[in-house]
């Protein structure tokens, strides 16, 4: 699910949730307000608002992917994990990058919109992990490198599947244009997500 550049691996003991990373219901609305807010206006105006009386925590450099499901089926869903930018910034540009660019959807259209719920995820530091024993499943995401091929999967992607959590690794091989099974010899990396949806706050 999603893309995602890797940020540089941090120490393995960040893959416990740090309560810092934690968004309380005020900012999680905020940024689902700001990521629908975009969409609505670049359909209008082709341009996107400013993220402006933000509170300070939602202007840290964190990474986040912005997840659109129309119907209750997926139609894009791309991030950024480098923190190098505003979560705020990476919030409403994965929003558009979502709708108009994820190469597996059509490109979403201002009449779709209405029928779209937009989903976020905002992420914990990612760190190199020794060997997939110390991924939990439904807890973790993970990125796999191999040479020049990587790819991502979100944490929710096991808990929509139910895959085990070779078959979730084998996958995410398959994505990254690898064999199955060679997570046994590359770079994995995890990370955790604070995950929300508008669907929560109707």
């Amino acid at each position: 699910m999603g893309k995602g550049k890797a940020s540089a691996p941090a120490n393995v003991d960040s893959l416990v949730v740090n309560p810092d990373y934690r968004l309380d219901s005020s900012d999680k609305r905020t940024l689902l307000g700001y990521a629908r807010k975009t969409l609505k206006q670049y359909f209008t105006s082709q341009t996107v608002p400013l993220p402006r009386h933000f509170n300070p925590f939602l202007k840290v450099k964190r990474g986040a992917f912005v997840t659109l499901r129309k119907n209750g089926e997926l139609h894009g869903c791309i991030g950024h994990m480098a923190e190098d930018r505003p979560l705020s910034t990476v919030v409403g540009a994965m929003a558009l990058q979502a709708a108009f660019n994820d190469p597996r959807f059509s490109p979403l259209s201002a009449e779709e919109l209405r029928q779209v719920e937009i989903e976020i995820s905002v992420l914990t530091p990612i760190a190199k992990v020794g060997s997939a024993a110390d991924i939990v499943l439904e807890r973790d995401g993970v990125v796999i490198k191999k040479g020049e091929r990587q790819a991502v999967f979100l944490p929710q992607v096991a808990t929509e599947t139910g895959w085990s959590k070779e078959v979730f690794l084998d996958q995410l091989c398959y994505k990254a244009g690898l064999n199955a099974g060679d997570w046994k010899k590359a770079d994995l990396y995890a990370f955790q997500a604070d995950v929300f949806s508008e669907s929560e706050f109707h």
